[in-house]
């Protein structure tokens, strides 16, 4: 069947309100052809968004959405994927929305391993609100809060979703919008938690204040820290360190997904009532 964007795009909106070269409109391409790929009919699908860049997602796919507040995008997704489990439930969050602010809500989704997909938009930054430090941010970095380096830690958050308890976790670059697809469709398919890290360049408030550039010498970037799981796996620890890698990184489908569970204990309760 042929791919015709007018079927998911909301092409009244177009277009889009985000910066030349940002990697925003690649993940959205291919969060629409995933769709289109796994079947999903848009009428069953809600995207959920938070505050930020990729906040603005919602506003451009033509199915049910919800643009809601800062770092409480998942915790609304869990509502609406409770009340209604038969329907598909996205959200997309940045790293600031979604390791900072509402790095608890996130924590709590990949636990409870709810049908949700969760596309994690990283692009190390704050660059709605003009450059602020993120979880993801690396060491050394220029922001706007740290104006002589950034000296925190910075949070991986594949790792991160992975010890909360993700069932299906993934990591991907803008640079290859096929990749991307792809392992959403899979993710898509999957029974329970899903989680996708996107890096995403930020050239005009990640790029150009750290000397970085414009668009494609910010993706250079993140091109030089992504290597395929394969190549990962066969590197020393110590050539490990300032690596990701990229691909499918786990998918579990021994725990059981949260709304079925509680499917049972609704049987349960209305036996003990019969």
């Amino acid at each position: 069947m042929a791919f015709n964007y007018d079927e998911y795009l909301r092409v009244d909106k177009l277009p889009t309100l985000w910066c030349w070269g940002c990697g925003d409109g690649v993940i959205l391409k291919s969060i629409v052809r995933a769709i289109h790929n796994v079947g999903w009919d848009m009428k069953d699908v809600c995207l959920v968004s938070g505050i930020g860049c990729s906040g603005r997602m919602s506003s451009y796919v033509n199915c049910n959405t919800v643009h809601t507040t800062h770092g409480r995008a998942v915790a609304y997704a869990t509502g609406i994927k409770f009340a209604n489990p038969d329907k598909h439930v996205i959200v997309v969050s940045g790293d600031g929305d979604a390791l900072a602010i509402g790095g608890n809500h996130t924590m709590h989704a990949c636990r409870r391993n709810i049908d949700i997909n969760f596309i994690l938009v990283n692009n190390f930054i704050y660059g709605l609100t003009n450059s602020q430090t993120s979880p993801t941010t690396p060491q050394g970095m220029w922001t706007v809060t740290a104006q002589y380096g950034n000296i925190e830690n910075n949070i991986d958050p594949c790792k991160l979703a992975d010890v909360a308890g993700a069932t299906f976790i993934a990591r991907e670059s803008v640079l290859d919008s096929a990749k991307i697809e792809k392992v959403l469709a899979e993710g898509f398919k999957h029974k329970g938690f899903s989680f996708f890290d996107i890096h995403s360049n930020c050239h005009i408030n990640l790029g150009r204040k750290n000397k970085m550039g414009e668009a494609v010498e910010t993706l250079k970037w993140i091109d030089s820290r992504t290597i395929s799981k394969r190549k990962y796996d066969e590197l020393s620890e110590e050539e490990k360190v300032g690596k990701f890698p990229t691909g499918i990184l786990k998918h579990d489908i021994s725990k059981t997904e949260y709304t079925d569970a509680y499917q049972t204990i609704i049987e349960k309760a209305q036996t003990k009532r019969g």
